[in-house]
């Protein structure tokens, strides 16, 4: 059985603090423009800032670990049940973006779904090469299950790239003949390495942060001029869906890659995967770093929890 949802989630009228956000790509976007020559460390530097939208969630105690040989942190609500687990792979172009970067958001959302979630320092481009990240997510999966976590509890999610990796997680593993996770869970998800997408046009003066030219640059980080960008595991608009685990999608309608979003889901629709697509009206690039000052963000993580609960 399948279900083909897509629904426009309209802002509260005074209430989504957007600007927050969109400040913070605008800000990004000038220093990258205007600083020649940025050295990789201050280009993460930069971007490890991205926790800053985020109010810091109460009732969540962070503990950092090594799963399956991958560092990252552990975000522990209280109340929540230990064996549900969000393994988060976090945003960045594969390049940039950390576990520190991405805690809050990732203790947010296991918050609001009574679990608990693991975010992952997965190895970066481009020192490593697809499929370095898939790899390091498989491998954070597999000791998950080994250490007494059912796979049907276990939910891949991510941002960005990381959304990316949250659905290429799941198809290695099913590849690999082993249970699937229960279910996936992509914001903003990007996958094109292509770099061909609409909205890369249509959307280039309303999204703050994203461009052509700076996808080029992550997609010859991750790929290394070596992969072919239709590799399902690094573009999964190339991937075979039959028999994928459930799929929350959100997106922001004025970001240019919103036809990732939407692509993917009328590819998973056709395959026969339960699917839900929810679009953040005026929101920019995974507009769920806006929790805990967005009206419009608690409504789509309590639509995110009834879809995880059902």
């Amino acid at each position: 059985m399948t279900a083909n949802v897509v629904e426009q989630t309209a802002a509260p009228a005074g209430t989504q603090n957007q600007d927050v956000l969109r400040e913070l790509y605008a800000d990004w976007a000038r220093i990258m423009e205007t600083t020649p020559g940025l050295t990789m460390r201050l280009f993460r530097s930069i971007f490890d800032e991205w926790h800053q939208p985020t109010v810091e969630p109460e009732g969540v105690t962070y503990r950092e670990d090594t799963v399956g040989g991958v560092p990252g942190i552990w975000c522990l609500p209280q109340g929540a049940d230990s064996t549900k687990v969000l393994l988060y792979t976090h945003g960045g172009g594969f390049a940039v973006g950390s576990a520190s970067s991405h805690r809050k958001l990732a203790a947010h959302v296991a918050k609001a779904l009574g679990s608990v979630s693991f975010v992952l320092d997965y190895r970066r481009a481009p020192e490593f090469t697809h499929p370095a990240q898939v790899d390091d997510g498989v491998a954070a999966f597999d000791a998950l299950v080994a250490s007494g976590i059912a796979p049907e509890n276990i939910t891949t999610i991510g941002d960005s790239a990381g959304g990316n990796l949250a659905i290429a997680i799941a198809l290695a593993v099913k590849e690999q003949g082993k249970e699937a996770p229960g279910q996936v869970i992509a914001f903003s998800p990007w996958l094109d390495m292509e770099n061909k997408g609409e909205t890369l046009v249509t959307n280039n003066d309303t999204d703050a942060l994203i461009t052509p030219e700076l996808l080029e640059g992550m997609i010859a980080g991750v790929l290394g001029g070596t992969i072919d960008p239709r590799t399902p595991l690094a573009n999964p608009l190339y991937a075979d869906f039959s028999g994928f685990p459930r799929l929350y999608i959100t997106a922001g309608s004025v970001e240019s890659l919103l036809d990732n979003a939407t692509r993917l889901e009328d590819r998973v629709r056709t395959a026969g995967v339960d699917v839900t697509l929810s679009i953040g009206e005026g929101q920019q690039h995974v507009y769920p770093f806006l929790a805990g000052r967005s009206a419009l963000v608690a409504q789509e993580f309590e639509k995110l929890a009834a879809w995880y609960t059902k």
